[in-house]
């Protein structure tokens, strides 16, 4: 069981319930930290000097585990849907971890813009068990720029 995060203001916070952290059974948490935590980039993703970002953590990880993802990299595109299709490849990378640990069975991402200035992803997750889950984010655009939701 995890805290339960939500989407508040262009960022996420934890939901407090009687006081206490609210919790949550389900994956949500797991796919808002894999989705929109910063992924170390990868050599060639990031112009010399610039930050590659990424948890210090994962400097220490067995194999090839990383904690979030490259979504970060797009902030500074423009919004064509070239940029949704690297945003799908890139939500997959992250919540490849997911399938690898048999957390889940399949794993489903969709990118899509909305509107000029929206970018909304779809996760989709059946489990080893035949259980279902789905996610929608439509701020994403916003929460990868710092915005605040419209």
């Amino acid at each position: 069981m995890d805290a339960r995060l939500v989407f508040a203001g262009g960022g996420f916070d934890l939901l407090l319930s009687d006081a206490d952290l609210a919790r949550d059974d389900s994956l949500e948490t797991a796919v808002i930290v894999s989705l929109f935590t910063d992924r170390r980039a990868e050599p060639g993703d990031v112009a010399t000097g610039l930050d590659p970002r990424g948890w210090w953590g994962d400097s220490f990880q067995d194999g090839d585990d990383r904690i979030g993802s490259r979504l970060w990299l797009l902030g500074r595109e423009k919004l064509l849907p070239e940029t949704a299709e690297r945003a799908r490849g890139y939500a997959r990378e992250a919540l490849q971890w997911l399938l690898d640990d048999g957390v889940a069975a399949r794993v489903q991402v969709t990118a899509e813009l909305q509107r000029p200035d929206r970018l909304a992803l779809q996760v989709a997750i059946e489990r080893p068990d035949g259980r279902r889950e789905a996610y929608r984010f439509d701020h994403v655009w916003e929460a990868l720029n710092g915005l605040r939701n419209p």
